[in-house]
C-alpha cells in the first residue's frame, strides 16, 4: 500500500507535524515560482478521491502513535483538490483529539463546496503571494479558470463561514512581491480578510524557479507594520526532537525528503533520531545517487 502519512516533520508553524498527503506528486492548481516541490507536473482544477479516504484514515491512526503536535493536510499537492477531505477531517477528529490543519493555496476557496469541507479542521492556513492580477499571474501561474479577483474573494468568503483559526501566510519574494509599493497592495487584501494571524514568510528551501529571490530578514521587518498588530514574521523551527526505541531507516528519510526537502537537522528533529544519525543516513543516500544536495544562502538541503 502506498504511504499517504509522513513525519512528524519540523515545522516552523505547527511544530512536530504529521503531515498527510491526500494528492500525488505536483497535482494543483498553482505553478508557484518559489515552490519547494518543483514545477507543476498536473496544473488542474479536477476534485476526486485521489487516494483512497479508508487506507488513508488507517495510517494516520497508526501515525498518532509518534505524538504528533498538530495532524496536517497537506503533502505533495494541493489538498483541496482530493473530494474527500471533507470526510478526512471528520474521520480524523473522531478517533483523535490532535488539532487537525490544513496547509492550502487558497485557490480553490471560491468554490462553496470546498469551503464548506474545510469548515471543521481547527486550523486553515491558506497562502496569499500577490496584490494584483499582474504578480499573481508571476509568481503563482494559476490555472486559467482562477482569477486573481476569484482567489482574493475566495479568502474573504471562507473567513467569514470559518469559526476555527485562519492564519494567513504572505510568501514575498525579493525584488517583486516584497517591494514597498507592492506590499501595501497586499496589506489592502489582509485588511478585507481579517486573518487571525498574519505570517511572513520568504524562500527558504531550493525554489522551483532559479530567480524566485529570498527578501531579507530587513525587508520584512520594515514591511511588517503595514499588516497591523497580528502580523509576525516566521522564525525558523525551534523545537525539541524526541527520541524514539526504534530509529527511522533510509527508507523514511527518503519518504520524508521527498515530501519535504530538508536539512540534516529537520531529519533528525523531525523522525525522532540523532543528529549524526540523519547524517550517516543522508551521505548514504547520496553515495547511492538518491539523493542531491542543494545550498541556499549556505544551508544545505536535501531532496531526491
Amino acid at each position: 500500500m502506498p504511504s499517504y502519512v509522513f513525519g512528524p516533520v519540523p515545522s516552523r508553524r505547527l511544530g512536530r507535524s504529521l503531515g498527510v498527503d491526500l494528492i500525488p506528486y505536483k497535482t494543483c492548481p498553482y505553478d508557484c515560482v518559489y515552490c519547494q516541490l518543483g514545477r507543476t507536473t498536473r496544473l488542474t482544477l479536477e476534485r476526486k478521491e485521489w487516494v483512497p479516504v479508508v487506507d488513508l484514515l488507517a495510517q494516520v491512526r497508526a501515525g498518532l502513535r509518534a505524538k504528533p503536535d498538530h495532524v496536517t493536510l497537506g503533502g505533495s499537492g494541493e489538498p483541496t483538490l482530493h473530494s474527500g477531505i471533507g470526510r478526512i477531517i471528520a474521520g480524523i477528529k473522531a478517533f483523535t483529539k490532535v488539532p487537525v490543519a490544513v496547509l492550502t493555496n487558497g485557490g480553490l476557496l471560491w468554490k462553496r463546496e470546498v469551503r464548506k469541507d474545510l469548515l471543521r479542521a481547527d486550523l486553515v492556513l491558506p497562502s496569499l503571494d500577490a496584490g494584483d492580477s499582474r504578480m499573481f499571474r508571476k509568481v503563482n501561474r494559476a490555472h486559467a479558470a482562477v482569477s486573481f479577483r476569484k482567489m482574493v474573494d475566495g479568502l474573504v468568503a471562507f473567513r467569514k463561514e470559518f469559526r476555527g483559526q485562519y492564519w494567513l501566510e504572505l510568501l514575498l519574494l525579493g525584488g517583486e512581491s516584497a517591494a514597498p509599493e507592492h506590499a501595501e497592495k497586499l496589506a489592502a487584501i489582509v485588511r478585507r480578510i481579517r486573518p487571525d494571524r498574519v505570517q511572513l514568510n520568504t524562500v527558504t528551501r531550493p525554489p522551483a524557479d532559479a530567480d524566485a529571490r529570498a527578501a531579507s530578514r530587513r525587508e520584512l521587518e520594515r514591511l511588517l507594520p503595514l499588516f497591523g498588530p497580528r502580523a509576525e514574521i516566521i522564525a525558523e523551527f525551534k523545537g525539541t526532537r524526541q527520541e524514539h526505541e526504534a530509529g527511522a531507516g533510509k527508507s523514511q528519510v527518503l519518504e520524508m525528503l521527498r515530501r519535504h526537502p530538508g536539512t540534516v537537522k529537520d531529519l533528525a528533529c523531525g523522525l525522532g533520531i540523532s543528529v549524526p544519525q540523519a547524517r550517516a543516513h543522508v551521505e548514504a543516500l547520496l553515495k547511492e545517487g538518491l539523493l542531491r544536495r542543494r545550498l541556499v544562502h549556505g544551508t544545505a538541503f536535501y531532496q531526491p
